[in-house]
């Protein structure tokens, strides 16, 4: 029988996406609603803003765009097969295949080619930022 923590009544949004695995620490979430790539219902928010059960996130990481919908609140990181049960990812398939056609463009490289130059790696890292600045 697995572990299923209590529901809190009111769970700040870094906290929460910290929870639900969406980031791998609560700083990055926090950085992430301050720079404007987390909305709940549209609208920006900051790390404090508490969250209720139905609200729908959008959060822009990656070049895509990922939609979640909150189930039920969670304040303490669980087991990533226990995510589901506090969180429903509504993020369309199109925005995936989105992230690995622009995966592929800049850091596909033909087998045997052998391993990238320097200025290989800074082409790479040029494009990728490019794109992500496009994206916002």
């Amino acid at each position: 029988m697995a572990f299923v923590p209590q529901s809190p009544d009111k769970v700040r949004i870094d906290k929460y996406l910290w929870s639900i695995r969406v980031f791998k620490s609560r700083s990055m979430a926090s950085d992430a609603c301050n720079g404007g790539k987390v909305k709940i219902d549209g609208v920006s928010c900051k790390p404090s803003r508490e969250i209720k059960t139905g609200e729908v996130i959008t959060i822009k990481m990656n070049g895509i765009e990922r939609i979640f919908k909150v189930i039920a609140l969670l304040d303490k990181r669980v087991a990533a097969p226990l995510v589901p049960e506090f969180s429903t990812d509504l993020t369309p398939q199109s925005e995936f295949d989105k992230q690995k056609m622009l995966r592929a463009k800049f850091e596909f490289r033909d087998p045997g080619s052998g391993r990238p130059t320097k200025k290989d790696y800074r082409d790479i890292e040029q494009m990728k930022y490019y794109f992500d600045e496009e994206d916002e």
